[in-house]
């Protein structure tokens, strides 16, 4: 398991203890990655982080045009895997999690134990004031910083 931030590991933790899940990619709304767990290529968890983001955003954007509200929660599963794909709201904006899981466990376990971890984090996060996002110039060096330090490099 690999976190950028102290707090934010009891609560995964305990999320994989409780879940079964295999893989796990915590990450902002814009794929900044916060935590993960099972992944073991960094190139893995930058498309992940990549991909997640991007279908949680073109998801809440198709729900707007179709004036749906929101369509929430993403899942898929089939007989030997599943994903489960979740926003849910955080002090500092909206962050995304990613649950990969097996036959140990199914979507609904996962997605009962997922929104207690959202609400541990939320409780666990320190109160901050909101920056202003200076995404085109600093995204790239906070994406390489964050993947360095949850693989030590």
């Amino acid at each position: 398991m690999r976190t950028i931030e102290p707090w934010v590991e009891p609560p995964l933790r305990e999320f994989l203890r409780e879940s079964s899940a295999r893989l796990v990619l915590v990450m902002t709304s814009s794929g900044q990655v916060v935590a993960q767990y099972g992944f073991t290529r960094s190139l893995d968890v930058m498309a992940a982080a990549s991909l997640g983001a991007a279908i949680v955003a073109s998801t809440e954007e198709l729900a707007r045009v179709m004036h749906a509200g929101s369509f929430g929660n993403i899942a898929h599963q089939n007989a030997g895997r599943g994903v489960f794909l979740a926003p849910f709201p955080m002090h500092s904006g909206k962050w995304i999690g990613l649950v990969v899981f097996d036959h140990e466990t199914s979507h609904g376990l996962v997605q009962l134990f997922f929104g207690q971890f959202a609400e541990e984090l939320r409780a666990a996060a320190p109160v901050q004031r909101k920056e202003a996002v200076l995404l085109a110039e600093q995204f790239e060096d906070e994406l390489n910083r964050s993947l360095r330090s949850l693989f030590g490099r």
